[in-house]
């Protein structure tokens, strides 16, 4: 069972950007699929900037904050990071929250 940060996973969801990422991470084949490398490995975080039409360091932000609340995986490919929602947090969370607040 993976370590939930409750406080880190609240703070990355508060935002509404943050929220679009994780919604479009959930189907990358609908919303990534022009791109090169096997969605399997991940969104590239260059899409990523694409889709949000916000500003790489901006961009690059919203993705540190969703991989430190454990929201997402990244992995290096070359030059690229690749980016994976983490289904396991995500769900363990969902869990939390349905257990009772």
């Amino acid at each position: 069972m993976t370590e939930l940060d409750i406080d880190a996973i609240h703070k990355a969801l508060a935002n509404p950007v943050r929220r679009d990422v994780l919604a479009w991470l959930k189907e990358p084949e609908a919303y990534f699929a022009d791109q090169l490398h096997p969605l399997s490995l991940g969104v590239c975080a260059g899409k990523i900037d694409e889709r949000c039409g916000l500003s790489q360091s901006t961009v690059s932000g919203h993705l540190a904050i969703l991989q430190k609340a454990g929201l997402v995986t990244v992995t290096r490919l070359g030059q690229w990071n690749m980016f994976k929602r983490n289904e396991e947090v995500v769900a363990a969370f969902l869990d939390h929250i349905n257990a009772g607040l």
